[in-house]
């Protein structure tokens, strides 16, 4: 499994980064991204902690562990500017937390966040088939959710991004050591979703290859 979107003490995640790296390796993952929620006022203080882990190479063998970070809730006219601060202060990858329908996301963050150019844009609610094709012309990965709430509009975004031809990935915005999924799991929620075992593959790769992309970690 790689998953691409978990949560830590350094936000409001249950476990350590580390014992949730050892946790999601016993549950059968091979890349854990961590991409703790950040603001203009938490964003140093995120990446001051959660950054050291790009001085190990294995944290646990068996599994690689990326540091992302994912701007949550941020005025939609600031996205633009958080994402190049969280490039520049060294995070792995950016995730902007896109307007689900489960909670009052300002409307025009999707857009932003497809016009920042960030990696993935979670759980992006009613997506726009105009939001959609400029995500595929920008190669801005769009999110099938595992995460109850957020996955109530994942129909919709996997239509959109079939008929568009954006890339897809799924992942499970784990909060606690229970949410985390194994492949089987993975891949009953994309069925769920309309797609099939092809699309979940695809979507393994695509994550992997965000990941071989931005951190050289991978053969």
């Amino acid at each position: 499994m790689i998953d691409l979107h978990t949560h830590t003490l350094l936000s409001d995640g249950e476990l350590l980064p580390l014992e949730l790296a050892r946790r999601a390796k016993v549950q059968g993952y091979t890349i854990l991204g961590i991409s703790d929620h950040v603001d203009i006022t938490t964003i140093e203080f995120v990446a001051a902690a959660i950054l050291k882990l790009n001085k190990y190479t294995e944290l646990h063998e068996g599994i690689t562990v990326v540091a992302g970070a994912e701007l949550t809730h941020c005025p939609a006219k600031q996205i633009g500017d958080l994402t190049a601060v969280a490039r520049k202060l060294g995070f792995s990858y950016v995730v902007v937390h896109g307007e689900t329908i489960a909670e009052p996301v300002e409307e025009g963050t999707n857009a932003a966040a497809i016009a920042a150019g960030v990696d993935i844009l979670a759980h992006p609610g009613l997506i726009t088939e105009k939001e959609v094709e400029e995500a595929k012309r920008r190669g801005v990965l769009l999110e099938i959710s595992a995460r109850k709430g957020h996955s109530l509009t994942n129909g919709h975004v996997a239509k959109l991004a079939r008929s568009a031809g954006a890339k897809l990935v799924i992942n499970t915005d784990s909060h606690s050591p229970s949410d985390l999924i194994t492949d089987g799991q993975a891949l009953r929620i994309v069925m769920g979703a309309g797609l099939d075992s092809d699309d979940f593959v695809a979507m393994q790769h695509n994550a992997e290859a965000l990941i071989r992309k931005i951190t050289g970690q991978l053969p």
